[in-house]
């Protein structure tokens, strides 16, 4: 069992910078790979970025490629998104999740945040 905390979000300019973190319980969270999902309002939740149990690999949505950055520190039981010349279009909520698998489908991802809102201004 994990529970996965987001925090982080909040209200920024466009061409600023947030770095969102999702704290996890459980003495399992080194054996998960982990994944940052959003959702903006009236649209359908979609992937943005994965990373492998070990941190030897990730994944972006060519949305947020060059722009953003997933990492983690399983000593601090951690997975961070670093988020670097946002846009208004970045503007959602965003979830974190675990699964025993490396994939883009959040059906694959059993354990989920409830979210953190970040809102971009232009």
């Amino acid at each position: 069992q994990v529970q996965l905390v987001e925090s982080g979000g909040g209200l920024v300019q466009a061409g600023g910078s947030l770095r969102l973190s999702c704290a996890a319980s459980g003495r399992t969270f080194s054996s998960y790979h982990m994944g940052w999902f959003r959702q903006a309002p009236g649209k359908e939740r979609e992937f943005v970025a994965r990373i492998t149990w070990n941190g030897a690999r990730t994944d972006y949505a060519d949305s947020v490629k060059g722009r953003f950055t997933i990492s983690r520190d399983n000593a601090k039981n951690t997975v961070y998104l670093q988020m670097n010349s946002l846009k208004p279009e970045d503007t959602a909520v965003y979830y974190c999740a675990a699964s025993s698998s490396y994939s883009l489908q959040q059906f694959e991802y059993g354990y989920w945040g409830k979210g953190t809102q970040v809102t971009v201004s232009s």
